[in-house]
């Protein structure tokens, strides 16, 4: 059974930081292309980033987080990272990894779809407030 578990959500100031996890498992992270989505209070929900598989390397974000947030993995761990930094209230939702594989394999095309992931995560909230 697939199950990604985010963590690492909470209150952080303005222009502070916050790490989130996705946590995998019946699962190998790197065999697919992993997306953070984010869905903020009466919006849809929005791409924030994708990353490939290790061999396909790259990494791709939304205009409004670029600069401020970075995808990471660690492959031992099985394990993904949202770096978070600078943080603004229009950051403020709840946030998502999903992973995906079918019609692109690992790679991010369309990654801004959800249709392109099969597996989600329940979410971790981010609020962004003085």
């Amino acid at each position: 059974q697939v199950q990604l578990v985010e963590s690492g959500g909470g209150l952080a100031q303005p222009g502070g930081s916050l790490r989130l996890s996705c946590a995998a498992s019946g699962l190998t992270l790197d065999y697919y292309r992993i997306g953070w989505f984010r869905q903020a209070p009466g919006k849809e929900r929005e791409g924030v980033g994708c990353i490939t598989s290790r061999r396909e390397g790259g990494t791709y974000y939304a205009t409004s987080v670029k600069g401020r947030f970075t995808i990471s993995r660690d492959n031992a761990k099985n394990t993904l990272y949202l770096q978070m930094n600078g943080l603004k209230p229009e950051d403020t939702a709840v946030y998502y990894c999903a992973a995906g594989y079918q019609q692109y394999g690992s790679t991010c095309i369309l990654w801004t779809r959800e249709s392109q992931f099969e597996y989600w995560g329940q979410g971790t909230q981010v609020t962004v407030s003085s």
